[in-house]
């Protein structure tokens, strides 16, 4: 489902920018659970360059949820370094975080969170009203990602108007409308059938090759062979960190080999993960 919309970029990680988009440096995180130590995440190190698109799995109680919200500023490192840009955000204050993530990430989410009283381009507006930008210009731009991921002849709908699908395009666009250093999106098709979780996943290759920069957190190796990177996690290690080969034919089609590395990038682990605490936002917490 190639959009029109999308003008190509030469400036894509994929495609051999050399700036970084975020990096991880010996991330950890632990909790303190009935007087025992768990290490949820146990140094994990990697990076994500500008236009990359980059899937994260691992199975229940890997330290994904756990990495998701430390990547999401929703949560803060026991140890090591998180840089968003050339800004370590790894002891940044609440309100710093806050800030974060209103300007430098785009959240989508599996149930899309949109707010029911409001129109399909009011909730694309919802991150311009936190931040006091609210105009008409911004609702002129807002209109305009509406457009972008083919919802513009439905900005007056309500979410109870609007398929499963066109409730995650909306999402996506309310993601986009800040313009982020990246889009991190957590199990964005778990809720959508097959047909429509295909359509979503060429918007997403649609907008990393205008130069969009997506983390992506799934669970199915047939959604992140849409990807153009896999990481795969394994009681809070990083097991591998590879390429899609397969990348690029019609966004993955053909189901990419994602379980068997040639190289791991770290031994195999042998700490347990655990559930990270409440957080004030969406992603949920993996039961460990």
């Amino acid at each position: 489902m190639n959009n029109p919309g999308f003008a190509a970029s030469d400036s894509n990680s994929g495609n051999g920018s050399t700036n970084v988009a975020l990096k991880l440096e010996d991330l950890q995180k632990d909790y303190f659970l009935k007087g025992e130590t768990v290490h949820a995440l146990n140094g994990v190190t990697f990076e994500v360059p500008e236009g990359d698109f980059l899937s994260i799995m691992g199975p229940s109680g890997s330290g994904k949820s756990t990495l998701l919200n430390l990547v999401g500023c929703l949560d803060r490192p026991t140890g090591g370094k998180l840089y968003m840009g050339p800004d370590d955000v790894s002891q940044m204050s609440d309100n710093q975080l806050s800030q974060i993530r209103a300007t430098r990430i785009g959240f989508v989410f599996q149930s899309f969170n949109l707010i029911p009283q409001l129109t399909l381009v009011e909730n694309i507006e919802v991150p311009l009203y936190y931040q006091g930008k609210l105009s008409r210009t911004s609702r002129k731009h807002c209109e305009e990602m509406a457009d972008l991921v083919g919802l513009g002849d439905r900005l007056n709908h309500r979410p109870a108007q609007l398929s499963g699908g066109q409730q995650q395009r909306a999402a996506i666009a309310r993601s986009l409308v800040n313009d982020p250093f990246f889009v991190l999106a957590d199990e964005p098709t778990g809720n959508l059938d097959t047909k429509t979780t295909e359509e979503i996943l060429h918007l997403f290759g649609d907008l990393n090759k205008a130069g969009k920069t997506i983390v992506m957190v799934t669970h199915e190796d047939e959604v992140a062979a849409f990807t153009r990177r896999v990481i795969r996690l394994r009681d809070g290690l990083m097991e591998f960190d590879r390429k899609n080969d397969s990348f690029g034919s019609a966004y993955g089609h053909g189901r990419a080999d994602l379980t068997a590395p040639d190289q791991p990038t770290s031994p195999a682990a042998t700490s347990p993960a655990a559930t990270s605490p409440d957080s004030p936002a969406p992603p949920a917490a993996e039961e460990p």
